[in-house]
């Protein structure tokens, strides 16, 4: 089989000008970035508001392998799946950050014969949405520093300011620096640091933003440190809101391209799915329920975080109420999940360890049919699953009620998704979905983290550091408890121990730290350290990337 670049650089993409077409869209309607790529214009986006809603497919996973389930691949397969049932669609992705591109991750376009196009640009610098990302975060930055040499009129403490630095690189020597050295002309020597541009809470904004006067009042809440009395310090009160705002005009428009099968996609923003939540921009989703019958989108990792904020931050935020959850699965994480096996031996048949690992799948469903909302499976099938084992997981899931879908689309694009496709449009025909919150948002926050931490991950209590607890109180006396909170842990357990596999019990779960992302407008409850800005791994991505002289990229996944 063709590698993913080679395969994306022999599709037949369509001029965007004709996807934006069969959208309903003319060419007013678009601003082009190139041939293949388009922002759509804010004057369509608001003339969409009176229009009916389709139905909202929200795609996640249980608890992957270190190298990820396929949960973007079956996502556009499933989108290139629908047309062929008759059916009109649209997808709506988070765009890729730069960073795990040159990395060891790869990047978010999916793969094999489900992909979105132009992969190569969408991998790369796209259409510079994370580079004005950038320049606001580090506008921010530039002016809490340049406040202080300047007379520090707000008391800025700096030894409290929390506000970092972003790049959208993996570069692990920036993730604590010293800024200021060099004397009084460069201002005060602080200690600092660097996230990647995906980590930047101004990523998180962008995505929950319905438009630019939100954009900008969320902008002015970002709260970048405390002053000496220990009063909150805000972005608004070192009024560059309105730059920072003026930065991400473009950016906050939602981009527009096309799958391999030349179904459209919407692709915008992609924050952190442990610091932040995880998911595509409001502004793309909603115009995806407002373009097609039906809008497909994903949550990052599993559904114990990537669903939950879904569920929970996104839709709180949005008003959004999904019709339908697709959890995606293969055979190879199932019997990882049994903790028994190598990953080496993960391909050759093992009916024991799937039988131990196959409750990890068991409690995903159970979660999300706790939200009132339908459940599909669908195995991401590999050449290495045995009928034996297939058989298996399609008997466990009618045990649980619900339906499962072999997958084909990595080898067969929409054809292997069309299962998929009739399993989910007759799931939501004949089970409406009666959406519900987990939880109320005005609940203290210790109770908000208590009901995550039991109804989600099956922990039976919660334990909190001395530092989370002066943070809570600190908090809800400045008034900040009354929003949803957005957990921080490893995507590889239900738990906060990644090795703790399968269905934990008897576990409670520590929270080390309460932070507020004030702009975006949630908690964030870290279980142990979050790696903000990553790491290049020994032989990065990079070195084997590059492009010829006649302008053909290689080595590109």
């Amino acid at each position: 089989m063709k590698t993913d670049i080679e395969i994306a650089q022999s599709a037949s993409m369509l001029p965007i000008g004709e996807i934006a077409r069969t959208l309903g869209m003319g060419a007013d309607d678009i601003e082009l970035y190139g041939k293949y790529k388009a922002k759509i214009s804010e004057d369509y986006l608001q003339s969409l508001e009176d229009k009916p809603d389709g139905k909202l497919i929200l795609v996640t996973a249980i608890n992957p392998t270190p190298a990820g389930e396929g949960k973007t691949t079956v996502t556009v397969g499933l989108g290139e799946a629908m047309p062929k049932i008759g059916k009109n669609a649209i997808i709506a992705l988070r765009e890729p950050s730069m960073g795990p591109v040159m990395g060891i991750k790869g990047g978010a376009a999916g793969g094999g014969y489900a992909q979105v196009v132009p992969m190569e640009d969408i991998n790369l610098h796209f259409t510079g949405d994370m580079h004005a990302i950038t320049a606001a975060n580090n506008l921010l930055s530039a002016a809490i520093d340049n406040h202080i040499h300047q007379g520090n009129e707000l008391q800025i403490d700096a030894r409290r300011i929390t506000w970092k630095r972003c790049m959208d690189m993996n570069d692990r020597a920036l993730r604590e620096v010293v800024v200021g050295l060099g004397g009084k002309i460069n201002g005060f020597p602080r200690q600092d640091g660097f996230n990647i541009t995906v980590a930047s809470e101004i990523m998180a904004i962008l995505c929950l933003s319905t438009d630019l006067d939100d954009l900008r009042d969320r902008i002015s809440r970002i709260v970048i440190g405390y002053n000496l009395s220990g009063e909150p310090v805000t972005a608004g009160q070192l009024k560059v809101d309105g730059a920072m705002t003026l930065l991400l005009h473009d950016a906050l428009k939602p981009n527009l391209v096309q799958t391999l099968e030349n179904t459209p996609c919407l692709m915008h923003g992609g924050p952190f799915a442990n610091i932040a939540h995880g998911c595509n921009s409001i502004r793309a989703t909603k115009a995806g329920l407002k373009l097609a019958d039906y809008c497909i989108t994903e949550a990052g990792f599993g559904s114990d975080l990537g669903a939950e904020k879904f569920m929970d931050i996104k839709c709180r935020a949005a008003g959004l109420s999904p019709s339908c959850v697709v959890l995606v699965a293969t055979a190879k994480a199932l019997k990882y999940n049994s903790g028994s096996l190598a990953a080496d031996a993960l391909k050759s048949e093992n009916l024991d360890a799937l039988k131990a690992g196959i409750v990890n799948m068991g409690k995903h469903i159970e979660n999300m049919k706790k939200y009132g909302v339908p459940v599909v499976v669908a195995i991401n099938r590999f050449d290495t699953d045995t009928d034996a084992e297939l058989d298996y997981i399609k008997e466990y899931c009618a045990d649980m009620g619900v339906k499962c879908s072999m997958c084909e689309v990595f080898a067969k694009g929409g054809d292997g998704g069309i299962d998929l496709a009739n399993a989910v449009v007759e799931t939501i025909e004949s089970e409406p979905a009666e959406f519900e919150p987990l939880y109320n948002a005005s609940l203290p926050i210790k109770e908000k983290i208590e009901i995550i931490a039991r109804e989600i991950y099956g922990a039976d209590g919660v334990n909190y550091t001395s530092v989370a607890n002066s943070q809570i109180l600190n908090l809800t006396k400045l008034g900040y408890d009354k929003i949803p909170v957005c957990m921080a842990k490893t995507q590889y357990s239900l738990s906060d121990d990644p090795h703790l596999l399968g269905r934990p019990r008897g576990f409670s779960i520590t929270i080390r730290e309460v932070t507020v992302s004030s702009g975006a407008g949630f908690l964030v409850a870290l279980t142990g350290a979050v790696m903000t800005m990553p790491g290049l791994p020994r032989v990065p991505a990079a070195n084997n990337m590059s492009i010829d002289k006649d302008g053909t990229i290689v080595g590109l996944f």
